[in-house]
Parts: C-alpha cells; structure tokens; sequence
C-alpha cells in the first residue's frame, strides 16, 4: 500500500547496495526533488552507498550541480548503465576518468531489458548491436578501464540465427516523475512529456520486491480515468508532492493538453527555441546539408531525425510543404508531431500518439522506419559510422543504434571536415573558402556505432551528405554519387580523402 511523503523519507527507502533505476528522458521528466534529496541523505550520512543506476534514455538536466551529478560525483554510485550521457554535465566526465564503472548500450536494447525483466525474463534478444561497439567480440559496452562486467551483452545463437543477449541486474529500486496521484495511488502522466519505461520499470520493480517512488506535481481526489493511468496505485510504495515550477506557456505546447495544427508547429517551436537551446550558431555548411538531405523524403514517410545538423532537414521540408505528408517520430516514443529540441529533446509538438517507449522501439527495430536522418563523427573508408565518441569526450549511442539498424534508407549528414570550416553559397554554387583541420573521413574508425557491414545484410541504402558532396554505400566501401555546383571534386573532394573512392561515371573528374 502506498504512503504519501516528503522527498527525505521516500529517499530513506533506499538501501546501501540497491540498483535504482530511472525513467528520466536526456534531460527531461526528472524527478529532480528526489535526486537531491538523496544527494543530501548520502552527503549528511554516507549512505546509501555501492548503488547502481540503470536508464536506458540518460538522466540530467544540463547542471552539473543538480540532480544525480553531485551524489555520483561524491561517491554513491559504483556502477551506472546508460543509453546516452549527454544531459549529465559532469558526470560523463567523470565516466573517462575511471571513477565507476559506466556502460553504454543501445537505448532501445536498455528499454526492452527493463521490459524483459518486467515480464520474469532475464534479459532480452536482438540483432541491434552487432558488429558495433557494443558487440562482445569488438569492444564491448564497458566505457572505460573499470567497466569489465561481460554479463550485461553477450553474442548468441538461436535456431542459427546470432543475436545479442541483453541483460540488467535486477532492478529494486524505481525513481519515477509524474502528474498525479489520485485517491487509490494511481499515477496519471497528463502533464508529462512522455512516460518512457515508466509501467515496465515499476513492474520489475515489483517483480523484484522492490521500492517505487514516484514524485508528482500534485494529489488529486477524482479518480483518474483507466486509460490516463500509466502506474496502478498497486505498484506504488511511496509518493512525493513537490508543487512544480511556474513555466512559460510554451512548454504547455508538448503536453498534448490541447491541439495544435500543423500550421501552428513553427509558431510554438520557435517560442521553445527561444528558451531552450544550449547554444546556437549560423551554420551554412549545415544549411546546404539539410536542403540536400531533405530531397530524399517521400510522401507518407515515417521518418526519424536526429538532433545538430539533421534538424535543418525539418526545417526544409517545411518549406516544401513535404513536412505535412510524412510522419515524424521521436524515440521517447512520440508519434505525429514536430520533434522538440535543445534541453527538452524527446518531447513533441502536435504529437498525434505518444507510446511507451520499449513498443516505439519495437517500430525501429524492426524497420518501421522508412528513413532516418542522423549525424557523424567519422566515417571510414568501409563506410562504418561513429556518432558516440570523439577523442577525450563521449555522449553515448542513445537511440542511434536502433534507429539505423533496419531503417530502409539511412541519411548521415555531416560536414567534410570540422574545426574551421568556412563555406559559402552563391545562387546554386557553393564555394569553399576554408577547410577546417580535423577530418570527418579517416581511413578506419575506433568506434563503430554503425556498422556498414551490417548494412549490406540487411540491404539498406545509405547516403553520407555533405555540405560539398553526396557520398553512398556501396559493396566496395564508399562511391562518390554527387558533386555540388562550385566545388573542385579533385582539390576539395579526392585529394582530402585519406583514402580511394569510387566516383560515378556521371561525375566529371578533372
């Protein structure tokens, strides 16, 4: 039976040793409250210490000094097992370190172990992860020299089929945000911008005797209405009242709490932008590249758009008027709408379905996806990808691996070269004025978060667009298909190339 309490007696549930895990989003949907608490019993009494926190989607919100970073930069936690770090400032410093043990494994593959768990399995299967960095017999998904634990991947065969073998330590502790609780304890999501794992969570939770706390903005006395309902009051140990913050009008736009036609997502987006993005910048190089990416969309396309230079493709395909005949998702779980970005990425304008997040991933896995566009560190000569870890710093695969793994078309957008580049357009020309120092085309990459063989196994069509040339996959590694107005394609193309390419016929070699 539950009990409502107040942040520090809810934390006291918690026990030195525990494995907590949590239903935060990157940076969003956070019970933040609970975090501190927590950080205040651990730096007042040593405990709870030894502790273990699984989320598949990343936790933070963009301050190294608040939610989980100060307990875990203090000490308390031993282990932490993670889709995606970026949100958590100090504490994916830290990871490169050696300060605890830190695992990265693919956000979705997180997801559905936690769904697994959920239902009595001990781990769950999937093809996503093979051949990349994850997989045991390349790197494995131990960050850094701490992280030797060999249990939570493995590469198996069933019926001669291989798979990877995803597996969690048992869960028993669950730090959930929601809306409402109502009378009986039921917690209701109305407010929240999505509810990710949130009712598998609780339930291997509870498989595992364990403890849920749950923190809401308020208690309500109406029952809430079955289908409103994400976690049944029988789940529940523990819920904290913490009255939310007052915030701008816009942030309403990515509840779902009111509609809001396509003609009106630029409106709210921008309205959001204003207040949430980290930093922005004029890109033309990103420009060029989100106008040639965006030609690729089709009609009644179910699309996947990553966040940095892939956002212009949104932005161009409105103005085609493309943006209205195909489908946008997002891997929250986050259907229909316009994806919101900057600190509240993986929430949705306009969304017309939000799911949970281990079924929105049941879609990527199994090439749902009609094209994805995504971004690049590195691309080598064979075609493999990094987009997770460049030298001294990580953000981790988060959704990534999933997304790519069996989307028919496959979209990198990146620039030829980063760290000073300077570009230019003129009409329909685009002039190079300065390339920058750091090549994004190596002749072999340290960090596979794609893996161009896998590609050829399941035959997808993979394109590499920059902002001077348009690269694809071909059996041989990578084939030069396009060259820009403007741009030498031996000076600013072949010559900078570490490595031979194959180039159309079509395409006039000087």
């Amino acid at each position: 039976m539950f009990r409502i309490m107040g942040p520090d007696e809810a934390i006291n549930l918690i026990n030195d040793g525990d494995v907590i895990c949590l239903n935060s989003f990157v940076g969003i949907e956070n019970p933040v409250e609970l975090h501190e608490a927590l950080y205040h019993r651990y730096k007042a009494t040593g405990s709870p210490k030894h502790l273990t926190i699984v989320s598949s989607a990343g936790f933070g919100v963009w301050d190294e000094n608040r939610n989980a970073e100060s307990y875990i930069r203090d000490g308390a936690v031993d282990k932490l097992i993670c889709g995606h770090f970026g949100a958590m400032l100090s504490t994916k410093k830290l990871v490169l370190e050696d300060r605890f043990e830190a695992y990265n494994l693919p956000l979705g593959c997180i997801s559905h172990a936690i769904r697994a768990q959920a239902g009595g399995l001990p781990g769950a299967l999937s093809k996503v992860g093979l051949d990349i960095f994850v997989d045991p017999s390349l790197d494995g998904p131990g960050i850094n020299n701490l992280s030797k634990d060999e249990s939570l991947v493995k590469r198996v065969f069933v019926d001669g089929e291989e798979f990877l073998y995803y597996t969690l330590p048992k869960l028993n502790v669950a730090l959930i945000k929601g809306t409402a609780a109502d009378r009986k304890g039921n917690i209701s999501f109305d407010d929240m911008y999505m509810s990710g794992d949130a009712l598998s969570i609780c339930q291997a939770v509870k498989a595992n005797h364990g403890k849920v706390i749950v923190q809401v903005d308020r208690i309500v006395s109406t029952p809430a209405r079955p289908r409103n309902t994400i976690i049944p009051g029988c789940l529940v140990d523990a819920i904290v009242m913490v009255e939310p913050e007052p915030r701008h009008a816009a942030y309403e736009s990515l509840t779902g709490s009111f509609e809001i036609p396509y003609s009106q997502w630029q409106d709210w987006n921008e309205m959001l932008a204003e207040r949430t993005y980290t930093k922005t910048a004029v890109n033309p190089a990103g420009d060029i590249i989100g106008r040639r990416a965006a030609k690729e969309l089709r009609p009644d396309d179910i699309v996947n758009i990553g966040i940095g230079i892939p956002e212009n493709v949104a932005r161009y395909a409105r103005e085609s008027g493309m943006l209205d005949r195909i489908t946008l998702t997002v891997e929250s779980g986050g259907v229909g709408g316009f994806p919101a970005s900057g600190t509240v990425f993986g929430a949705m304008i306009g969304a017309a379905s939000m799911n949970d997040m281990a079924n929105q991933f049941d879609l990527y896995d199994n090439g749902g996806l009609d094209i994805c566009f995504m971004g690049a560190l590195e691309v080598d000569r064979f075609g493999n990808v990094n987009s997770h870890r460049g030298p001294g710093a990580f953000s981790g695969i988060g959704g990534f691996a999933n997304i790519t793994a069996k989307t028919h078309t496959v979209v990198f957008c990146l620039t030829f070269n980063t760290k000073g580049l300077d570009v230019a357009e003129n009409g329909d020309s685009v002039e190079i004025i300065k390339n920058g120092s750091i090549p994004k085309f190596v002749d072999k990459i340290d960090n596979i978060s794609f893996s161009a063989k896998r590609a050829h196994v399941n035959g997808q069509r993979v394109l590499y667009i920059t902002e001077r040339c348009v690269f694809e996959l071909s059996e041989n590694g990578l084939r030069l298909t396009q060259v820009y107005d403007g741009v030498d394609v031996k000076k600013d193309i072949l010559e900078l190339l570490p490595f031979e390419v194959k180039v159309d016929g079509s395409i006039d070699v000087k």
